[in-house]
């Protein structure tokens, strides 16, 4: 996924097969949030801004740009065990046990990306409300668009953890998934509060 053109990746995610699909977009929509993050920082590096701070959100921001590459190509590789798993044999009483079992620990796993992609996306908007006083403001409205695709990574991961959680049984692992899913509450009230400062802040 790291090397292929957006065409190729888009045409991919147009066809009928089952991965990539929501999740590896909220990946891409965490690194891409990030890259904004760090090209706002990197356009900050005059004497009059705060060098330890843009530091700062350069290196986090690139960090978590690599680990949401990551969590993309994680979660297609999910998806497919999910779909792996519902293709096994259920004819007798042990095959159905097993694909059951085969099953939830299959959804188990794919919830996993999506509930780290939501851990990115808080940090990302916190970035962003570090960077939105202090950064340069010819590009302020690039720290908005950073929140918003944290924004849309953090719900979009939300959903597809909560669809997986109807499939599983282990109730400590249902607990952790469903609070993570509502960080995303939070994610979304602050990357609302960062777009509505700088729309402030362009129309005066």
């Amino acid at each position: 996924m790291r090397d292929e053109t957006i065409t190729a990746f888009l045409d991919q995610l147009a066809a009928r097969v089952p991965a990539p699909g929501g999740g590896a977009t909220a990946a891409l929509q965490a690194a891409q949030s990030a890259a904004l993050l760090a090209m706002v920082a990197r356009y900050s590096d005059s004497a009059k801004y705060d060098a330890d701070l843009m530091n700062h959100v350069i290196t986090e921001a690139d960090g978590i740009r690599g680990d949401a590459l990551t969590l993309a190509e994680a979660d297609a590789a999910a998806f497919g065990a999910v779909a792996g798993a519902y293709a096994l044999a259920k004819d007798t009483d042990e095959e159905k046990q097993a694909r059951s079992a085969a099953i939830a620990a299959a959804l188990a796993e794919a919830a996993r990306p999506p509930a780290d992609v939501v851990r990115l996306a808080l940090l990302l908007v916190s970035l962003a409300e570090e960077l939105l006083p202090a950064g340069n403001r010819n590009v302020i409205t690039d720290v908005a668009a950073a929140a918003e695709a944290a924004r849309a990574a953090a719900v979009t991961a939300q959903v597809n953890i909560e669809v997986n959680l109807r499939g599983l049984k282990d109730p400590s692992v249902l607990g952790e998934l469903a609070s993570m899913a509502e960080v995303t509450d939070d994610v979304v009230a602050r990357a609302d509060r960062v777009v509505a400062a700088v729309r402030e802040e362009i129309s005066r």
